[in-house]
């Protein structure tokens, strides 16, 4: 196996762990709820004037999926929707306290995560910190344009 495919098993293989383990945790914590739904309410929480575009193109995900997820969320009372005084055409969407409640439990979760790995990335040193960030950006950027060259543009539908 080359650099580049042991670099990219390594990476695979690292995720899945560490999805894996996170995984136990989350589906007990929030019961009832989808990892997709869970992203969603997570995007909306963090970004205001959240809509199905930008949910859409976060997750690479079709506009139409994101809608089915939207409404399941509306229906449990996790999210609510609203328009701009502006801008009658486009939706937007916004945690309810229902919602809010949702958000923190996954906040805390992603905060006990961080403190459970702290140890390996307090073994990290700034320059090889700034190596790994450097060769996400750059994969990241290369990954963006294949898709642009797909004509998706960060957006599936």
């Amino acid at each position: 196996m080359n650099k580049e495919d042991q670099l990219i098993a390594g990476f695979r293989d690292v995720f899945n762990k560490m999805v894996w383990l996170n995984k136990l945790k989350m589906e007990k914590s929030l019961k009832g709820y989808k990892p997709s739904e869970v992203h969603c309410i997570e995007y909306i929480g963090k970004n205001a004037d959240s809509n199905v575009t930008k949910l859409s193109g976060s997750f690479y995900m079709t506009r139409g999926a994101i809608s089915k997820i939207a409404q399941k969320l509306i229906k449990k009372g996790i999210i609510e929707s609203y328009q701009m005084p502006d801008n009658k055409k486009e939706i937007y969407f916004r945690l309810t306290e229902q919602g809010k409640i949702v958000y923190k439990i996954h906040d805390g979760l992603h905060k006990e995560f961080h403190e459970r790995d702290r140890t390996v990335f307090e073994q990290i040193t700034k320059e090889q910190f700034a190596g790994m960030l450097s060769f996400v950006t750059l994969y990241g950027r290369h990954l963006d344009a294949e898709i642009k060259k797909l004509g998706m543009d960060n957006n599936p539908e």
